[in-house]
């Protein structure tokens, strides 16, 4: 169990004042009834703003009956209402995702971390016959995690009966059969491929097999010489040797690498590639280089990304069972679309143009946003996700002479990644009532419709049980302080079948800032959230100027404006619910981590909004991140704020004066991205002012927390902090509220 240790502070013992179709599906973990995205629609044809599908409107409201039917509700303040949905709940519920791949035999294979083994991270493979258990794959003493760019990501790859991924203790690459006898799985050893350097000081990730060399060729992070700023290439790894063999250098000289792809005759390998300044999502090249006889690249083009004139940042390379180049870039219309190279003509077309984003920022290696579809008639297929307007979509494009785009009735209205399996598709994805999952989907034969949909895995398979209690997300529009602008997020009023509140009396609010800040937050079923607003409180999860999911001219709001935009923002969300008398304005929180612990700090201390915050792992000083923070993002905050000047006016470290409300701060001691000085420097800074202040630390953890434990505390916590200061109401929950500095 980890240490936690809180600065200055002891746990205190007071009290805690502190005509609709439906899919019926027998899932591997669970069973429960879809609706169909027709049946949501219609449901919420008369609903001005956008709900999130509220494919389980029927369900939650037969369910609420039912449990009402027995008892007149409770009349309680908001927010002290007692809820199943539990801190341990919650905590129990964060298992991550972390990719999806097919075997040799066609069985889906997966990466989930789990809270409660320390966030660590295993390889499981679909059970052989329905209804069987998921087996583990990975062994007890390796976890698959790769630390590359510090967030991870495409830790895994599977080819045939073989598994090749990275260990998150000592980084090496370790390869396993599949072909043992199920059960005996995780008691296969893995064997290593990379050579041992005495420390996890060469990362590697998003990696492919190249079964004509026999060889694995991956990205590759090289800390040996400097850990601030490591020396990032695209390497290949010998395989069938005996001897650890130094990985051989394929492509280097660029500052960052992403999406080695080799085509179907390992002929030609396309590869992503960025400098300094920018971010992927700014700016990136896509290239083409050919492979000789002895494996080497004797010749290299680049295919997007190199015309100065032209503002892309082209992603996601992969080549068709054809030997065709597709890829995403957002060239045309400020939207990433799908494009293919045709190398013949040496040029670039669309292949399907919509103002809509067919990927996500390549914050984490191995996204799979689109896979080619196999035909009987032998047409070009491509299935792909797709986000517009805060819902996503999955479609089938009919890559013809003129391309034509199919939209499948699925029941998830949040799509991230597609693998395509043995005449079938593996979606992962989620929906109101669906928390974070994976989905297989078989369609019929002309591949235009859905015909089966199940659950393969869940981040929380027993979550349905909870859903009398659930808050339906609504899309919002407002206006923002720029005339005539407006900018999104999701609104989660209060939900409880039990209880009502007093006559005339307002919820409080928690507005939440997504992190990044390039990135975007997602209306789907998230129990943390719902912890929230099934005790009383109204929700808000704010996509500011500068999230993905509207295109690059929304994207591009951040630039030079990052602790401005974002926080304007966030303050007219709030006010818009005010006005709107759907929340009390005068009991209005606001949280965030990371980039939107920033935002949270950069708010209580420039705006006079809000009357309490909690930042996790949020950035407090910003000239001290640009010295401090790993190479990923040394250059971020160049385009985000500016230079040296700028950082100091808009850093709240330097404007403690300006606070004048209560924070808690929550901080992992292993955070490389946002070290532990940002978080100590203005807990200090506000204590000695005066403010009402607490600082938990967590030691093992890194960027975000993975921990049950900490997962736990840290919502405990920020539930009762905000009740004890400003809440007005004792909350339901047995929490031991820790002391507060300056109040206790």
């Amino acid at each position: 169990m980890a240490v936690l240790t809180i600065a200055g502070l002891t746990r205190c013992s007071a009290s805690a004042t502190s005509s609709s179709r439906f899919f019926a599906r027998n899932f591997s973990h669970f069973s429960t009834r879809l609706l169909t995205s027709a049946a949501i629609k219609s449901q919420h044809r008369s609903c001005k703003s956008m709900s999130a599908p509220a494919a389980t409107s029927a369900l939650n409201k037969d369910a609420a009956h039912e449990a009402t039917a027995k008892q007149e509700k409770i009349t309680a303040p908001y927010g002290s209402w007692k809820s199943p949905i539990t801190a341990d709940v919650v905590s129990g519920a964060s298992k991550r995702l972390g990719g999806t791949a097919v075997d040799g035999h066609g069985r889906l294979i997966w990466l989930e971390s789990r809270p409660t083994e320390s966030g660590r991270a295993v390889l499981v493979r679909e059970p052989e016959k329905p209804g069987d258990e998921p087996v583990d794959i990975t062994p007890k003493e390796f976890g698959v995690r790769t630390l590359a760019q510090e967030y991870g990501g495409g830790a895994f790859t599977v080819a045939g009966d073989v598994v090749i991924f990275a260990n998150y203790k000592d980084q090496r690459l370790y390869k396993q059969r599949l072909s043992s006898p199920v059960k005996c799985l995780a008691d296969v050893p893995p064997v290593a491929i990379t050579p041992d350097y005495g420390g996890p000081s060469v990362c590697y990730a998003d990696g492919i097999l190249d079964a004509r060399f026999n060889r694995y060729i991956s990205v590759r992070e090289d800390r040996r010489e400097s850990s601030q700023n490591p020396t990032t290439t695209i390497v290949s790894i010998a395989l069938g040797s005996e001897d650890f063999q130094e990985p051989e250098l394929l492509v280097g000289g660029c500052d960052f690498y992403a999406f080695p792809r080799l085509d179907p005759k390992s002929e030609r390998i396309a590869w992503i590639q960025w400098r300094h300044p920018n971010m992927p999502w700014d700016r990136s090249e896509l290239w083409v280089g050919y492979l000789s006889e002895n494996g080497e690249i004797h010749k290299r083009i680049c295919i997007a990304g190199s015309d100065p004139s032209i503002v892309e940042s082209p992603t996601e390379p992969k080549w068709s069972p054809d030997g065709e180049l597709f890829f995403i870039t957002d060239r045309e219309n400020g939207f990433w679309n799908l494009h293919k190279w045709i190398e013949s003509e040496s040029k670039v077309i669309p292949v399907y143009s919509l103002d809509a984003e067919f990927t996500r920022p390549l914050w984490v290696f191995g996204l799979n946003s689109y896979e080619f579809v196999e035909s009987h008639e032998q047409r070009n297929l491509v299935a792909c996700g797709y986000r517009q307007r805060g819902r996503s979509y999955l479609g089938i494009i009919d890559n013809q002479q003129s391309s034509t785009l199919t939209v499948l009735d699925i029941p998830f209205t949040d799509i991230n990644n597609i693998t395509s399996g043995n005449g079938c598709l593996y979606v992962e994805g989620a929906s109101a009532i669906h928390p974070s999952s994976v989905a297989k989907v078989i369609l019929d034969d002309h591949k235009s419709k859905a015909v089966e949909f199940s659950i393969i895995w869940s981040s929380s398979p027993d979550s349905l049980k909870y859903s009398p209690y659930f808050s339906m997300p609504e899309l919002i529009e407002f206006p923002t302080e720029v005339p005539g602008q407006y900018a999104y997020a999701y609104f989660y009023p209060p939900s409880n079948p039990i209880y009502q509140a007093n006559q005339g009396e307002k919820p409080p609010l928690l507005l939440k800032s997504h992190g990044g800040p390039t990135d975007e937050t997602r209306g789907f079923l998230n129990l943390n959230i719902q912890y929230w607003t099934s005790r009383g409180w109204a929700f808000a999860d704010v996509n500011y100027g500068g999230s993905t999911g509207y295109g690059r001219k929304y994207r591009e709001r951040l630039i030079g404006q990052w602790g401005i935009v974002d926080v304007n923002d966030c303050c007219s969300c709030a006010t818009y619910l005010v006005d709107s008398g759907k929340v009390d304005g005068e009991r209005l929180c606001i949280t965030g981590g990371s980039a939107g612990g920033y935002t949270t700090l950069a708010a209580l201390a420039f705006r006079e909004t809000f009357k309490a915050g909690a930042s996790l792992y949020g950035v407090a000083d910003l000239k001290l991140l640009k010295e401090e923070t790993h190479k990923f993002e040394s250059h971020y905050i160049d385009n985000l704020v500016g230079g040296e000047n700028e950082c100091l006016k808009r850093s709240p470290i330097h404007h403690v004066d300006n606070f004048s409300c209560p924070i808690i701060l929550f901080q992992g001691l292993d955070d490389k991205v946002v070290p532990p000085d940002q978080a100590r420097k203005i807990y200090q800074a506000l204590k000695d002012k005066g403010l009402p202040v607490a600082l938990v630390e967590y030691e093992g953890e890194q960027h975000g927390f993975r921990k049950a434990e900490n997962i736990k505390f840290t919502l405990e916590q920020q539930m009762v902090f905000f009740a004890r200061l400003v809440g007005r109401f004792d909350v339901a929950d047995d929490i031991t509220p820790i002391k507060i500095d300056n109040f206790d």
